[in-house]
């Protein structure tokens, strides 16, 4: 059998007492401690600098690009983590490559308990993983929740049964495109993750496991259907929607 991670995950008390600090995953400065994957790459390529940080945030930026081509990426902090209190700032930019996938518009997220990076094949195109999705207006009068839970290669029990919808809305309210969110997702190993946007919990859900379709490409070893979730790595998305990341922080939880 292959672990989605490697090393010790995070998450766990200590001897003493339980760690309750928050830490910072981005210095501000740099991707130090960051890894890049996108589809039709290698693990490590920063394809077009899509990632880079500008004015203190994580920006995915297409400036670089000719066209999309596909070229679903993720960043991934470098250890894994198992039980954990994560907070992210987000807002999206107007930059959206055209050639990409039209539900990809206004639309990125944040993954957890993924795979390992390494063990994404170049031409995978979603890591095993589950997602706190990130959406905004899209100024065509339709309601467009954010904090929303999208499973690719997982699956997820909803009020209490297995749900086979790839995604699911949370209670959020449609936010404009350009504000800056307060996001907040607190994850129990295979237990309970519970999503939060702007203080107020939008979703609850448990038993995250891996199952379903959606991703594709991967390893056959990596896709146990029906193991759970314990523990994974974290990646900020890029689908071809420019977004900013920042203040991006996590606290260990028992």
């Amino acid at each position: 059998m292959i672990s989605l991670g490697s090393g010790c995950a995070s998450g766990v008390a200590n001897n003493n007492n339980q760690l309750t600090e928050w830490e910072p995953l981005f210095n501000g400065k740099n991707l130090e401690g960051w890894i890049p994957k996108f589809h039709h790459h290698e693990t490590g390529e920063n394809y077009a600098n899509t990632f880079r940080v500008v004015d203190g945030a994580i920006q995915v930026n297409y400036e670089d690009y000719d066209s999309f081509d596909a070229r679903y990426g993720h960043l991934f902090y470098e250890k894994p983590f198992l039980t954990f209190h994560l907070k992210f700032d987000y807002r999206f930019t107007d930059q959206w490559m055209e050639d990409a996938p039209s539900y990809t518009y206004r639309n990125s997220g944040v993954m957890f308990h993924s795979q390992a990076p390494e063990t994404i094949l170049k031409e995978q195109d979603w890591p095993i993983s589950v997602e706190f999705q990130m959406l905004a207006d899209a100024e065509d009068g339709n309601p467009r929740p954010t904090g929303n839970m999208c499973s690719p290669g997982t699956e997820v029990f909803f009020k209490g049964e297995m749900d086979p919808r790839h995604c699911i809305n949370s209670s959020s309210p449609t936010i404009p495109w350009n504000e800056w969110v307060k996001a907040e997702l607190i994850v129990y190993g295979d237990s309970l993750v519970i999503h939060k946007v702007n203080g107020e919990t939008v979703l609850e859900y448990t038993k995250p496991q891996i199952g379903g379709g959606v991703a594709n490409g991967f390893d056959p070893a990596i896709k146990i259907d029906g193991k759970m979730l314990k523990e994974g790595y974290i990646g900020l998305q890029a689908e071809g929607q420019g977004v900013e990341f920042k203040n991006i922080l996590i606290k260990p939880l028992n």
